[in-house]
């Protein structure tokens, strides 16, 4: 019985035949090597292409206490695969991972990260990872190795995924959370770039499918191509929140990612306790009215769905509110104080609410 495979295999098999291109994964490795060398420190041990990372844990550390974080970018990048655009997704990356460090007040120490391709084009690998090493040089962090993965047969050409794992540091006595927010302490706000990297999959089914908007077409509210707006890069707050910790008293970080304001805040308050906050702060950028409107889709969805225009959140003591701000204004973050902690039901769930509407939304 013969189906033509001995045909097939008149010359030998390969893995090249199969899909996978040793040579062209080898080149990528050429092409973004030096990218990679620029996301260092100084405990990192050894150079590229070693089985495992080293990092040595050098410092006057008290009790140090070792945090970790993995996240990807989700469907932001199939925008990027359709522009052709590959090289600000990794940046997204390292600020999904490092600001969720930050949170707990974990200086991010170093990444690793993790690309799968359906096949591997150099070129593009190589942008995918100079927006990562651009990503760790702003967070103040290592990439301190990866993975880069051929799925043919599994992942069209062109396409691909990528995923990261950042581990960081914070002093045992020194880690921020729900235990140190009290009533009466200030929620400030850290404006975002945008939608940063959630929310993509009904960014896309709104504007791209119902819509059929072009993203290569201009839109005048923002200035640029809607591609061009919905690859803005996450912005990565981790220094300004480790500035902040150091120089005023912090009770602790909420990083706005997938399931919006209120819920994230949620998440680090204790039992008892509210964060009201006023919608009528801050104006949300027009990328998220054009999503409202253009879907009809409900304030209550678009709330947790999308960052809004608020991609951190800080909690600190009423006395040290005015010191905060100038901080952060400092360090050119956008910041307005966006509520305060208030006592609620006695051992209920700490939770966030907003009131009011926002101007011209």
């Amino acid at each position: 019985m013969t189906d033509g495979s001995a045909d097939n295999l008149a010359s030998g098999a390969s893995y090249a035949a199969a899909g996978v291109d040793i040579d062209a994964g080898e080149r990528a490795v050429e092409l973004f090597a030096p990218h990679a060398k620029r996301a260092t420190r100084p405990e990192v041990l050894g150079g590229l292409g070693g089985f495992a990372g080293l990092f040595s844990l050098k410092g006057d550390y008290r009790e140090p206490v070792l945090a970790a974080s993995s996240d990807g970018v989700g469907t932001k990048l199939v925008i990027a695969q359709a522009m052709g655009k590959h090289d600000t997704v990794g940046r997204d990356l390292v600020a999904m991972v490092v600001d969720d460090l930050v949170v707990c007040g974990a200086e991010p120490l170093f990444l690793q990260d993790y690309i799968a391709v359906g096949k591997v084009i150099p070129e593009m690998v190589a942008d995918i990872v100079k927006g990562i090493a651009d990503g760790c040089v702003d967070a103040g962090c290592a990439l301190l190795g990866g993975e880069t993965a051929e799925h043919p047969g599994v992942m069209e050409d062109g396409h691909y995924d990528i995923s990261a794992t950042g581990v960081g540091v914070v002093e045992a006595d020194s880690i921020l959370g729900p235990d140190r927010v009290r009533a009466g302490d200030v929620v400030i706000a850290m404006g975002s770039s945008g939608l940063h990297s959630n929310g993509y999959s009904l960014a896309r089914k709104v504007l791209l499918e119902w819509g059929h908007m072009d993203l290569e077409g201009h839109v005048e509210e923002f200035g640029r191509s809607l591609g061009e707006e919905l690859l803005e890069p996450t912005r990565i707050y981790a220094k300004d929140c480790l500035a902040l910790a150091a120089e005023s008293e912090v009770r602790t970080f909420a990083h706005v990612t997938g399931g919006g304001l209120a819920d994230n805040l949620g998440r680090v308050l204790p039992a008892g306790l509210v964060a009201e906050l006023e919608r009528s702060t801050w104006t949300p950028a027009p990328i998220f009215s054009l999503i409202a409107q253009r879907g009809r889709v409900e304030r209550a969805e678009m709330e947790r769905t999308f960052n809004m225009g608020v991609g951190m959140v800080a909690i600190v003591s009423p006395e040290d509110t005015d010191r905060a701000q100038a901080i952060l204004t400092a360090r050119h973050v956008d910041n307005w104080v966006l509520g305060s902690i208030k006592a609620g039901e006695p051992g209920a769930p700490g939770s966030a609410v907003l009131s009011g509407d926002h101007p011209r939304f």
